[in-house]
């Protein structure tokens, strides 16, 4: 496996890189999609999240990797490895970062039955796929505003149940797969359908850098990361560690962070404003507002995280509107300015 460049070491990029720790802190913010031209370091961010993720527990044995501290029932094997009246077995595992290829088939992303075995021995035998291996951890797809639309069907059914389930000729098989999508696209190549849009927590756009001396950074580190990964992935290390700790802590502090109803008001106000669909955008908003208040070490949600947060919760959600042809970046800093105020 290639190493990952450092997390740390990315130039610029602030909001990718907010909505990526976001999204590791409360996974139920939803997942993050970033759209933008290409080598602009929006594969890299993502791979360098598994070196930056702390390792998780999970139930010793158990292929799905079940968190040993919920409730059984997680999956069939889960069901043998705890038994009744007795403490489970726990190990330290990596987060899972899996990537999903766009020329991937059915079989190896659902997982695929063996019918020959099921039928001659009577043995249900299953064989995982990528989203077996994607629960409680990430689910990469690049390029995803190209994936066929079969796929796109699968995630979304997957995405909204947590659950995934795979039947083939009478035979049925389901197991847990609750993971944080992050897909990357150049919106030129292609948009995504409403349907997954919507599914996605978080949406940032990236560019490539106009100052000089943000550009001669990049290339810098790059050229000294592929010289001398090890001398390189040391240097940095230490600011990794940092950010890793960061996220653990806020780990911690996020059940305690509270949101005053004033704050909740301030949040359904600027999605009424912007005339969102639905309720996604105000939980999306407040989730993400709450973890980012968690990593910044904020007792309770303010509106400078409201502020902070919103056009990454709600420029994906907008209506297209045929007689406003700005951005959805400036139209959500517009509402904000009229909704709250001049900053």
């Amino acid at each position: 496996m290639a190493t990952p460049f450092p997390f740390s070491a990315i130039v610029g990029q602030d909001d990718m890189k907010l909505a990526i720790l976001i999204a590791a802190t409360d996974p139920t913010v939803g997942g993050v999609l970033v759209l933008g031209d290409r080598g602009t370091g929006k594969s890299t961010a993502v791979r360098a999240l598994a070196a930056l993720l702390p390792p998780m527990k999970a139930v010793a044995g158990c292929r799905y990797a079940c968190d040993p501290a919920a409730p059984p029932g997680g999956c069939d094997q889960c069901a043998t490895l705890r038994p009744a009246g007795r403490r489970v077995r726990s190990q330290e595992v990596p987060v899972p970062v899996v990537d999903l290829p766009l020329g991937a088939t059915e079989d190896r992303v659902v997982g695929a039955l063996d019918l020959e075995r099921a039928l001659g021995e009577g043995v249900k035998a299953f064989e995982p796929g990528l989203l077996a291996r994607a629960h409680r951890g990430f689910l990469y797809v690049d390029e995803v505003n190209l994936l066929e639309d079969h796929l796109v069907d699968l995630l979304i059914d997957v995405a909204a149940s947590g659950e995934n389930v795979v039947e083939r000729e009478g035979l049925s098989v389901r197991h847990p797969a609750r993971f944080v999508l992050v897909g990357s696209g150049n919106p030129e190549e292609g948009e995504l359908r409403p349907q997954l849009l919507d599914r996605f927590g978080l949406s940032v756009e990236v560019s490539t850098p106009t100052e000089l001396a943000q550009r001669v950074e990049v290339v810098r580190r790059r050229d000294a990361f592929e010289r001398d990964p090890g001398s390189f992935l040391a240097t940095w290390q230490p600011q990794d560690d940092r950010i890793r700790r960061q996220l653990l802590r806020a780990r911690a502090r996020l059940p305690g962070v509270t949101t005053p109803d004033a704050t909740l008001e301030q949040a359904a106000r600027l999605c009424i404003a912007l005339g969102t669909d639905g309720l996604r955008g105000e939980l999306a908003l407040i989730r993400a507002a709450r973890a980012l208040a968690a990593l910044e070490g904020a007792a309770e949600v303010g509106l400078p995280h409201l502020r902070r947060i919103a056009p990454s919760a709600l420029r994906h959600r907008l209506r297209r509107n045929p007689l406003d042809d700005t951005g959805s970046g400036t139209r959500i800093e517009r509402a904000l300015a009229e909704v709250f105020g001049s900053a």
